[in-house]
Formats: C-alpha cells, sequence, structure tokens
C-alpha cells in the first residue's frame, strides 16, 4: 500500500533493545502521520505482539490495552536483579541448587489466579506523580504498593540447570503465562525466586498475544518498512471487541453519540456495526441503555 496515513491497526513483532515508543516513532515515519499509539508497553528486554493504531484507530488503544496477554519467558532462579530483569545490576541470590519440582510446581501455583502483586520498582509505575523508574535511578527507595491481577495460568514448561557467569548454579525455568493488564512477568519472576528463597529474576520475554491478536498475524519492523500493512479500523474492531449490528435508524442515532436502549450485551466495549457493514461506534451498555465510549461513524 501506499506510505500514507490510514486508521487501523498494526500489529507489531517488536525487536529487542527497542522501547515501545521507539516502534512508535518508527511507524510514524512510516504512515507520515504523528497520529500513532500503542496499547501496552514492552520492556525494551521483550520482544513480540505490540499493537499499534493509526489514525483514528488510536481511540481503540486504551480499550485494547485492558484485554487479556499472553508471554512466554525464562527466569532464572539464584540471582536477583535491581530491575527483576536481566537488564539491571545483581542484587544478590546465592545461587539455586537442587530445586525440587514439586516446590517449584507448588509456589507457580500459590501466584496464579487473583493475586495481590507488588510491580517492579523499576518500572512506569507513578508514585505521587512520578514515574517509579525515574525515582529508583535518582537514588529513591520506593515502595510501590500492591495491586490486583489475576493469572490466569502459569505453566512451567522446562527446567535447566545452567551456571552463572561467576560459576553460581542457577536453575532457569521456561514459562508460558497468560494474564490480566498490568501483570508484570518481570514482577512474578521476582515473587517465585523469594517464595523459594532463591532469589529470582526473568531473562527473557516474548509476548505471543494480545487480546486476539496473536504473533501469527504480527510483521518486524523491517517488513512494515517496505510494505506498511494495516489492519482496517472495523476488522479492528470486529477482532477485539463483541459486535452488536444495529439498523440505519441506530446507527444515526450512535454516530451523533445518542444513548438508545440496547439489548442483552456483554459487559466492557462493544463495537457497532450499522448497514453495509460500516463501523459506527464503540459503546458500553449502562443498565438498559448505551453509553458511547468512542463514535466513529
Amino acid at each position: 500500500m501506499s506510505r500514507t496515513a490510514a486508521d487501523g491497526l498494526v500489529v507489531v513483532d517488536k525487536p529487542a533493545g527497542f522501547t515501545s515508543h521507539d516502534v512508535v516513532a518508527v511507524l510514524r515515519g512510516i504512515a507520515r502521520t504523528r497520529r500513532v499509539g500503542h496499547a501496552g508497553t514492552l520492556d525494551p528486554m521483550a520482544t513480540g505482539v505490540l499493537v499499534v493504531g493509526i489514525g483514528r484507530a488510536t481511540r481503540l488503544l486504551g480499550h485494547l490495552a485492558l484485554t487479556e496477554k499472553e508471554y512466554e519467558g525464562t527466569i532464572r532462579l539464584g540471582r536477583t536483579t535491581v530491575t527483576d530483569d536481566a537488564e539491571g545490576e545483581i542484587t544478590g541470590g546465592s545461587g539455586a541448587r537442587d530445586v525440587p519440582r514439586t516446590a517449584l510446581d507448588a509456589e507457580v501455583a500459590r501466584l496464579t489466579g487473583d493475586i495481590m502483586q507488588v510491580p517492579a520498582k523499576v518500572s512506569a509505575v507513578k508514585i505521587d506523580g512520578k514515574r517509579s523508574y525515574h525515582r529508583v535511578r535518582a537514588g529513591e527507595d520506593v515502595e510501590i504498593p500492591a495491586r490486583p491481577v489475576t493469572v490466569r495460568s502459569f505453566t512451567v514448561r522446562e527446567t535447566r540447570e545452567r551456571h552463572a557467569d561467576d560459576g553460581t548454579p542457577v536453575l532457569d525455568v521456561d514459562v508460558t503465562v497468560v494474564c490480566s493488564s498490568g501483570t508484570y512477568i518481570r514482577a512474578l519472576a521476582r515473587d517465585l525466586g523469594a517464595a523459594l528463597g532463591t532469589g529470582g529474576h526473568l531473562t527473557a520475554l516474548r509476548r505471543t498475544r494480545v487480546g486476539p491478536y496473536e504473533l501469527a498475524v504480527a510483521h518486524p519492523l523491517e517488513e512494515l518498512r517496505e510494505t506498511l500493512t494495516v489492519l482496517p479500523l472495523g476488522e479492528a474492531a470486529a477482532a477485539a471487541f463483541p459486535r452488536w449490528d444495529v439498523d440505519e435508524r441506530q446507527a444515526a442515532l450512535l454516530g451523533n453519540g445518542a444513548r438508545i436502549t440496547t439489548p442483552a450485551l456483554p459487559a466492557g466495549p462493544v463495537a457497532v456495526f450499522g448497514p453495509e457493514d460500516r463501523f459506527i461506534a464503540l459503546i458500553e451498555a449502562a443498565g438498559e441503555r448505551s453509553r458511547s465510549l468512542a463514535v466513529f461513524g
């Protein structure tokens, strides 16, 4: 397609070493518009699915960011770091020897379900209006309150006995995690290591899914520089949210932001489509009437 601004989503396979903002900057240049944003930050170390909105699709991003996510990662037991991942300085840990698989599975199970999690200190969480990572880098000792998250599944795929660069024995644990928005996989690694008495941190992370968007439909940046592949706005909304089809009269009302009577709708955002498959709005049910979240029609 031609390199001009378009309304829709781009599913990117983010490379390691790029911030999410870096990816947005690249897409702004490719699409020739500044109206570009992303749904759900990935750390520079992490790779995988980053959903980017262009044009009017940026209005979907806040709602897409709240959808379920899936990750594959590696947790190293036996070492702790200041960032809870491999990018930070080592802060402790005397190694991991002979960790029983039964103990590992038991602690993984305790970190599954609805849990209270303290985010990593070096994170974008705001404390009194300032990012936690800014405070940590300025030498402050920050305390972040625990918050509820849902770890739908936390699966150990494989374990490998290794030695760190200084010869300390460690255990690398390959995991798959399906979780709610706001869950820190780095914090799961930290808490798993703490529970086992070994310390732990994340050494690799790849996001394999955001809502309905999987790696199979993600495009590397180099590929997007050659051909900008955009999922049209209506298709993106239909894939990500429950759908409600309305007639021309209802479409006109909803397109003007009016509140109308709704049938029984699922909780959360619902994509409304009018005649000829025209995407009209994103709404949610408020009692028996609609409430507009974003109007497109």
